[in-house]
């Protein structure tokens, strides 16, 4: 099977992978976007906190650090769920995440990659499968069952 590129030339394409095209600068786009989806859960994050804590006058400090991998996980669950599959940062940078199968990504699969893409923090070599696949999915990627694109439209 063959795709035609931006080119006009065609490219030898595997079944169940995407065009050339829809990975092309994924990678370095996916940083981009990490580094604004980091800054903006991270303010939710401290305006929740500082909400609830004057709320609480002071008693919930104990439980509230475990606050951003909750906002975390709902922020890409929401967003990447939702109707334009991509959390603010992927929007800037034209990324989409889709099953790999091609379908929106449901609530669950979102959020379970965005959970995993914070753990695999505390083992960096894991980000490192994105070099060996072929399809440049990370392994939180891969268990998530979701792949990143480029934004087709």
């Amino acid at each position: 099977m063959y795709d035609a590129g931006g080119d006009g030339r065609l490219y030898p394409v595997s079944p169940g992978l995407p065009p050339r095209e829809a990975l092309a600068g994924v990678r370095t786009r996916r940083i981009l976007a990490l580094c604004l989806d980091f800054f903006v859960v991270a303010l939710l994050s401290a305006g929740l906190w500082l909400g609830l804590l004057v709320l609480s006058f002071g008693l919930s400090a104990f439980l509230l650090p475990p606050l951003f991998p909750v906002v975390a996980f709902f922020y890409n669950g929401l967003t990447v769920s939702g109707w334009r599959r991509a959390t603010p940062g992927m929007r800037a940078m034209d990324l989409e995440v889709r099953l790999a199968d091609g379908a929106p990504a449901p609530f669950l699969n979102a959020a379970v990659q965005g959970v995993l893409f914070y753990v695999s923090w505390l083992f960096p070599p894991l980000l490192l499968v994105t070099f060996i696949t072929s399809d440049k999915r990370c392994l939180h990627d891969i268990l998530a069952d979701v792949i990143v694109l480029r934004r087709a439209d």
